[in-house]
């Protein structure tokens, strides 16, 4: 009795792409020595998890999950490229939207044309819903950028981040997680300060 091969059919291909993401790293952190950095489905994941987060009643929140689900498919046949992979946004653009029809090719005409148009919501920001995702995807960097610093005991050695991301946010749910974000590294770098300043007097 031969056993079918679970990749053979559409939805097999479809769910491939996502074995292969989670072995994408993302390049930011691979670039900042980071150990065992994150990868691009569990980017996405944490993305869609925000998006179930959701309280704004103008946006459509089921909308939103399927954008951060789609939003870097791509990158399972392209890579994670990241600015300082000096390619510029026209090419990188390219890149992807060769890859997205490589991988819609094979599904059914209805879920080609979804995922497609989901996936050039998110890269044309064209709607409320895919402004937002951008945000929640800014927010998950600085958050797993957070992390990384307290797993290495390094506070402020990931700045340049949190500097990127300036300016970035005015959707009330993202201020909302990125003010707790914030109140954790204020408590952290006053942690730090004072553990910093009893070690130097007991040193006298």
């Amino acid at each position: 009795h031969k056993v079918a091969n679970p990749y053979s059919t559409w939805k097999g291909c479809l769910l491939m792409t996502y074995d292969v993401l989670q072995r994408v790293p993302r390049t930011g952190w691979v670039y900042r020595k980071v150990k065992n950095p994150e990868s691009v489905s569990d980017h996405m994941y944490r993305m869609a998890m925000m998006s179930l987060t959701i309280t704004d009643p103008t946006v459509d929140r089921d909308r939103c999950i399927k954008l951060a689900l789609v939003h870097d498919m791509a990158e399972c046949i392209v890579g994670d490229i990241a600015p300082s992979d000096n390619i510029s946004k026209a090419e990188k653009h390219r890149r992807e939207e060769e890859a997205m029809r490589h991988l819609t090719n094979l599904l059914p005409e209805g879920l080609k044309q979804e995922i497609y148009v989901l996936w050039e919501e998110y890269e044309s920001q064209s709607s409320p819903e895919a402004r937002l995702v951008k945000q929640f995807d800014l927010l998950e960097m600085i958050m797993q950028a957070h992390e990384y610093e307290e797993l290495e005991g390094t506070p402020g050695r990931l700045q340049e981040f949190f500097d990127s991301t300036t300016g970035r946010f005015d959707h009330p749910d993202v201020l909302q997680l990125l003010g707790s974000l914030n109140e954790q590294r204020e408590r952290n770098a006053k942690e730090q300060k004072n553990s910093q300043t009893d070690g130097s007097e007991t040193e006298h």
